[in-house]
């Protein structure tokens, strides 16, 4: 049985504050999770993204700058996990769609191919596992989010609603809200299904003042065993008490 870290997408850009990602590594070395997975959305990438194309939004941001964001992020992490040299766990880093934005960027300006790649992102620690691939982990099954075959687009609704259309216990990030639904099957096994989309101080301008009102913090999928395991969750403020920088 092995202890997992799910940690939400923490959508780091140029501004936001870090303290968390700082109580992060401080919960990391003293929990020492056996397994980390980090959902994705790490670079939030504002200077790639279509939705501001055009807008004033767009002003001034720039693409070296949000690279430098999140790969501060994650040099962090490192270092708090690497200041242990006892501690070695299995560490994994879901592609997201905001990470994707690179590739889709070059796909329709082919002459930026060759500068500017998942290879500016520094997770040389980390295991990366592709966009929408499927992390299979002591029969979890983990990606930023799962679509439908048919469509390609995510799967909506509830993690009900998700668990009954999967058939196996999964976890992902995206969806900015925490959620959780176990399911008891004939054999006597069991499936879950997690969604934990957000790991960030700041509050986004495109939700509003009532959209930024969600469930922030980490997910420890404690003894995981053939996809079952006891569920510990860690709200941000609490976090942030408990291993205050």
């Amino acid at each position: 049985m092995r202890n997992h870290l799910f940690i939400g997408d923490t959508q780091v850009k140029p501004g936001v504050p870090l303290d968390h990602i700082e109580a992060l590594g401080k919960f990391i070395l003293d929990r020492k999770p056996d397994v980390i997975v980090h959902a994705g959305d790490n670079w939030d990438m504002p200077s790639l993204s279509s939705y501001d194309e055009g807008k004033r939004a767009m002003e001034g941001r720039r693409y070296e700058e949000d690279i430098e964001a999140g790969n501060e992020a994650m040099r962090i992490i490192d270092a708090a996990i690497e200041s242990d040299s006892s501690y070695n766990p299995e560490c994994y880093f879901l592609i997201g769609n905001h990470e994707q934005r690179i590739e889709r960027y070059v796909e329709e300006n082919p002459k930026l191919e060759g500068y500017m790649s998942y290879d500016d992102f520094e997770l040389d620690n980390w295991q990366v596992i592709p966009f929408l691939h499927i992390l299979e982990l002591d029969g979890i099954h983990y990606s930023h989010y799962f679509s439908n075959p048919f469509s390609g687009r995510p799967y909506g609704g509830s993690a009900v609603t998700k668990l009954n259309k999967l058939k196996f216990s999964f976890a992902m990030g995206h969806v900015q809200k925490l959620e959780y639904h176990k399911d008891f099957l004939n054999n006597g096994k069991s499936i879950s299904g997690l969604v934990n989309g957000a790991f960030y101080m700041h509050d986004e301008d495109y939700k509003g003042p009532q959209g930024n009102n969600h469930w922030r913090g980490l997910t420890l999928l404690n003894g995981v065993t053939d996809g079952d395991y006891d569920l510990e969750t860690i709200r941000l403020e609490r976090l942030l008490a408990e291993y205050h920088v």
